[in-house]
């Protein structure tokens, strides 16, 4: 069901595309089509898709937003075919996705070097945002005061290190292995407690009440219990690089997307620190609610 449901919002799309004029655009010339921007199927996303739908427009372009496609997979295969001609990614894990051999310590720009060799033909991408949203290891404050933690080295200095997160994390370079080969964390000490939420209110909990030490949440999701609170948690500086940078930027097909169009784009883009996505993040999943393009449309309003 949800292939067709994704199936059928590319040929919407396409329809949409083929009865697209230039108008009365200045920006337009005869014949051209709407820039088709895709999202993945989680909030930050579309958020993201929709600060650069409402950039774009602000400057004069056709938008069409595809929401939602999917996972990774699905909507880089889109982009590849044609169906969207942009779609916000991570830096790091898309370098990954397209084959990149990246090492501990990589800096933002070796990531870009690196997924800009291995991109394939016809796809580039734009300026890194500051913004990253990647794990990173958050401890409770008074776990943090007791025991002098600081840094992800600092928790070899705990008898146990129980780590609440999805499954897979236990496989993970940064995870365990990570942090017995790089920080020397004794890997007998180190565990992890399977919560599937994504560093959700259920992974916050297992810290928060003590079932974990340790709990593996993206950078740039709010802090919030079941309730809906904000939860004070201390994140572990990471001064090896373990963890590789994650920044947003544009991925787009290289001949859909003119240089003024990426111009608006790269500069909105320059607006979104982390920081700046915790706050839109929390916009939506905390207690306003509020939907994606209204928040886009006051980011934008408030950064034009």
């Amino acid at each position: 069901m949800k292939l067709r449901v994704v199936t059928t919002l590319f040929a919407l799309s396409a329809l949409a595309l083929s009865g697209c004029s230039a108008g009365d655009d200045p920006l337009a010339t005869e014949g051209s089509e709407a820039i088709t921007i895709g999202t993945a199927n989680f909030p930050e996303s579309e958020i993201i898709g929709q600060i650069w739908a409402a950039a774009l427009e602000d400057a004069g372009f056709d938008v069409e937003l595809s929401s939602g496609i999917g996972s990774r997979e699905v909507y880089l295969q889109a982009l590849e075919e044609g169906s969207v001609d942009l779609v916000p990614e991570y830096s790091g894990n898309l370098a990954q996705y397209y084959g990149a051999e990246l090492e501990v310590g990589a800096t933002s720009e070796d990531v870009l070097d690196a997924l800009r060799d291995v991109l394939p033909e016809g796809l580039s991408a734009g300026d890194l945002a500051e913004g990253e949203s990647k794990d990173s290891y958050r401890v409770t404050r008074a776990l943090a005061d007791e025991h002098g933690l600081a840094t992800l080295g600092d928790l070899a200095k705990l008898d146990q290190v129980r780590i609440a997160a999805n499954p897979e994390f236990a496989e993970r370079p940064y995870g365990p292995p990570g942090l017995a080969s790089v920080y020397g964390v004794d890997e007998d000490t180190i565990s992890v407690v399977p919560i599937s939420d994504g560093g959700g209110p259920l992974t916050i909990a297992a810290v928060v009440e003590g079932t974990a030490e340790v709990a593996d949440i993206y950078t740039t999701s709010p802090l919030l219990d079941s309730a809906g609170n904000e939860v004070d948690l201390v994140t572990l500086e990471d001064p090896a690089q373990l963890i590789l940078p994650q920044n947003v930027l544009p991925l787009m097909r290289a001949e859909a997307i003119p240089q003024e169009a990426l111009d608006v784009i790269n500069g909105i883009s320059g607006k979104l620190s982390t920081d700046v996505l915790v706050e839109l993040n929390l916009r939506n999943i905390g207690k306003e609610k509020a939907e994606p393009s209204a928040i886009a449309r006051d980011f934008v309003a408030d950064n034009a």
